[in-house]
């Protein structure tokens, strides 16, 4: 029955296995979920997806499955069996009740006037409790009131439809993401500073040999303390909204600066940075890092790298209260300078193609914040952008 789904899953890039769909056809059977699409949603995705990093992909798979479902009859049927359906109905009803929905003809009869009446309407509708339109008690349209109702496009304003998993979230990014090209993480090694610190373990073979030839041939082991990369990045990266379609290239990236930098700590922000950050998407109003407490914890040995494609309104770079989820005391643009006044070395990395910039007002501003230091988030990008950092 949900063979099809499955496959989709596994086409989405989600490593789901058979005895992860078996336990979701045994939680099935035994109706944790029935006839309800948000919970088939819930339960699916709690017997699916193991890890919390890809409700993303879960999303995006869950939503397009059903989406290309031709009507509402398949969408049924690929779920639970019409018999089915119908047997557990009725064990729910009175006889008064099964009377009325027979006297209404049932879901089928629900379904043929919702294209009739598709067919009669000649134009937009709002209110009312009759034709497909937005509010209202109609069961089709958008943004209305009726439990039971079919929605037509949109997002809906009751928050009462049964499509949740088109609500986005934002995502962290998947450090697993195996690199297409080494070249992401060639370029980052320009970065890399190796220094020797720690206790003296490593063999130095080339004093070694000098102090021996002049100890008459006696053997005089030196030790040397192991070298290790020195070098301390913070990297800011935008999550959501206009940076979705860059998701993967950002999961590159923080894959290969995880493998290449010892000491990396990084952050999220939404479009422009203010006066918090977070490090987890699906906590970041619950579990905030003041901006101001960066400015104090890390040090000035520290490299900065943001990540984000700069493409916004101008007011929310220049005004108070220009963040688009929240009301900001102080603009976007004084919290960047900040950043440049307390580290030397800042870099903004941008996925959108380089041609483009001069035609995007806010590319042209953010650039000017950071002193110039944007580059293209390309491989050539990426060694300019290291090279700067390392002077």
């Amino acid at each position: 029955m949900l063979l099809n789904f499955f496959f989709a899953l596994r086409k989405g890039g989600l490593p789901v296995s058979i005895n992860e769909l078996l336990t979701l056809l045994e939680t099935l059977k035994q109706r944790i979920a029935f006839a309800d699409m948000e919970d088939f949603y819930y339960l699916s995705r709690a017997c699916l997806v193991k890890d919390e990093r890809n409700y993303d992909k879960f999303d995006r798979a869950f939503s397009l499955y059903f989406k290309e479902l031709d009507t509402l009859e398949d969408f049924l049927e690929a779920l639970i069996p019409e018999d089915w359906l119908r047997s557990e109905f009725e064990k729910s009803l009175t006889d008064e009740e099964k009377a009325e929905i027979e006297s209404l003809g049932g879901l089928e009869k629900l379904i043929e006037a919702f294209k009739e009446r598709l067919k009669e309407q000649e134009g937009k509708h709002e209110g009312g409790n009759k034709w497909i339109g937005t509010g209202g008690t109609s069961p089709f349209g958008n943004d209305g009131f009726n439990p039971e109702g079919i929605r037509v496009g949109g997002e809906g304003k009751q928050k009462k439809a049964l499509k949740v998993w088109e609500k986005r979230e934002f995502s962290n990014l998947d450090d697993s993401v195996e690199l297409g090209t080494r070249n992401i993480k060639v370029a980052l090694r320009r970065l890399r500073k190796f220094t020797r610190v720690g206790l003296e373990e490593e063999l130095d073979l080339d004093d070694t040999i000098r102090s021996t030839a002049k100890n008459a041939g006696l053997l005089d082991i030196k030790m040397v303390a192991e070298k290790k990369n020195a070098v301390k990045v913070l990297i800011f990266f935008d999550a959501g909204g206009s940076m979705d379609p860059y998701v993967k290239i950002c999961e590159e990236l923080f894959s290969a600066a995880k493998t290449e930098f010892k000491h990396l700590e990084y952050y999220y922000f939404h479009n422009m940075l203010y006066d918090f950050v977070w490090r987890d998407n699906f906590r970041r109003f619950q579990e905030k890092t003041e901006t101001y407490d960066l400015l104090r914890t890390y040090g000035s040995d520290y490299k900065i790298i943001f990540v984000g494609d700069a493409s916004m309104s101008p007011y929310e770079i220049e005004s108070p209260g220009g963040s688009v989820e929240y009301y900001n005391k102080e603009s976007g643009a004084e919290w960047l300078e900040r950043v440049t006044d307390s580290w030397d070395r800042v870099v903004w990395l941008n996925p959108v193609r380089e041609d483009y910039w001069e035609h995007t007002p806010s590319i042209q501003r953010v650039r000017q914040l950071v002193d110039n230091r944007m580059f293209p988030l390309t491989l050539g990008g990426l060694e300019e952008g290291m090279a700067l950092l390392t002077k």
